[in-house]
């Protein structure tokens, strides 16, 4: 029998994203369930339990690691695989050695010598006996020169952020081009980090000092935002769907950028409010919140499954003034015509803001993405017509890149005269914006998020 441990759960996950089709994400959260180890257990007997709240976390920090440095690593095992064909190397002991180097070079409280062994013999039980002396034989020279590993191969400033933070070169590239060498390793270093969870308090449910209160006495560390309001960035909680705060609706997780933008909508106690876009509902319950659940807000998407999930976000919030509609946001709904004070388009996109926490992201390939502004403006279009004289429509993002923001906004406004932008204030380092702001993770922290507030002239 396969060993219980974080480490042979990690392994195993990083070999399964050698062929699967699934985000890291997807991955993790299909996997890491009592379920599924029940599962393994039956059929496999591959291991005892499923793994514990510390140990979850542990694994989702390697996986997601190993995902974000994939070719870093395999370029460290390329260049000490000397007799050894690089392709030919088994996909399990590849996935032994990504995770020791990871675990090497970037978890301090795990020992080279550890690792190392630890990967040797792992290779020995999973059956791959000739595999294991080819591995020891990288992993030492790897070892050897851990603390003077070979310098990157001299190139363009694009070349050498590629290869060093493992993001794509045309990604690399575009981020020069709109903030410069030294903004662009700061923002790709950042996607590469370990990111604290953000929840926002329910006022519904009880105070931000109750909350921090309760969630202290779990054993999680708390930090309150340092400056938005009723947020704490939260670790070492495990599930945090398993905690009672969450079962009975005192938080939701939401970060503090995706946060703004029902902040930007500011809809008034009795305004009514069309959410385009609203699924997983995070910015609807943001809106009730606010609004302490006054007033009326449809929240649509084209998915009934994701309409779900809304649906019992607000049933545990305790939000009762969101009712949810099946809908395309780029099909016109008559009835809908003129009828809303604020229209939130969360559109689809690229989701470049939230690398940190979706490391297969940088993945995507940009032709596909080059097809989103059309979707965007599409939506957009069709979402203006339910805007009333004198509304405000939204506009937002998860990305940083123009083309899915600025310019949209810049064609959307040069068609509809009837709307402008509006200038508003967020807190903190923000401040007042002339209408739009574009929220980069490596100056506030956030995920990165564009966001737009225009009015609709009476």
């Amino acid at each position: 029998m396969i060993r219980n441990t974080a480490r042979e759960i990690a392994v195993h996950l990083a070999y399964e994203l050698s062929f699967t089709d699934k985000t890291v994400k997807e991955l993790l959260d299909e996997r890491l369930t009592k379920e599924y180890f029940d599962t393994l257990k039956d059929e496999d007997n591959i291991y005892e339990k499923a793994p514990g709240a510390a140990q979850t976390e542990y694994i989702r920090s390697i996986v997601s690691g190993v995902a974000e440095h994939a070719p870093e690593l395999d370029g460290y095992i390329a260049k000490y695989a000397k007799g050894w064909s690089f392709d030919r190397i088994p996909l399990v002991a590849s996935a032994i050695m990504r995770v020791a180097m990871y675990e090497s070079l970037y978890r301090s409280d795990i020992p080279t010598r550890v690792a190392v062994n630890e990967a040797v013999e792992m290779t020995k039980r999973h059956r791959r006996e000739k595999a294991a002396g080819m591995v020891n034989a990288i992993l030492r020279k790897f070892a050897a020169n851990r603390e003077n590993m070979p310098p990157l191969p001299k190139g363009s400033p694009a070349q050498t952020l590629s290869l060093r933070y493992s993001h794509p070169r045309w990604l690399v590239e575009r981020l020069l081009s709109l903030i410069g060498e030294e903004e662009t390793e700061a923002y790709l270093r950042m996607n590469n980090q370990v990111v604290p969870t953000t929840i926002q308090t329910n006022p519904l449910k009880g105070t931000p000092e109750e909350l921090e209160k309760l969630l202290r006495q779990t054993g999680a560390q708390v930090e309150p935002h340092p400056w938005l309001a009723g947020c704490f960035s939260v670790s070492g909680t495990g599930d945090l769907e398993q905690l009672s705060a969450f079962r009975e609706g005192r938080f939701t997780v939401q970060d503090a950028a995706a946060r703004l933008v029902a902040t930007v909508a500011a809809p008034a106690p009795e305004d009514r409010v069309l959410d385009v876009c609203a699924a997983p509902g995070g910015k609807s319950f943001a809106m009730a919140m606010d609004r302490r659940d006054r007033g009326q807000i449809l929240s649509c998407d084209v998915h009934p499954h994701k309409l779900k999930l809304i649906d019992s976000g607000a049933q545990r919030l305790g939000i009762t003034s969101i009712r949810t509609a099946l809908a395309d946001a780029r099909e016109e709904h008559a009835a809908w015509l003129e009828q809303a004070d604020v229209v939130v388009a969360d559109v689809p996109c690229s989701g470049l803001g939230i690398i940190r926490k979706k490391p297969d992201i940088r993945y995507k390939n940009p032709r596909d993405l080059a097809q989103l502004p059309a979707i965007q403006g599409d939506i957009l279009e069709n979402a203006c017509r339910y805007v009333c004289p004198g509304g405000v429509l939204v506009y937002s993002t998860c990305t940083v890149l123009p083309e899915e923001n600025q310019e949209i906004i810049h064609v959307f406004l040069s068609r509809h005269p009837e709307f402008r932008r509006e200038t508003f204030t967020l807190p903190g380092p923000v401040g007042l914006c002339d209408g739009e702001a574009t929220l980069w993770p490596q100056r506030l922290g956030t995920d990165g998020f564009y966001i737009c507030r225009m009015r609709r002239k009476a």
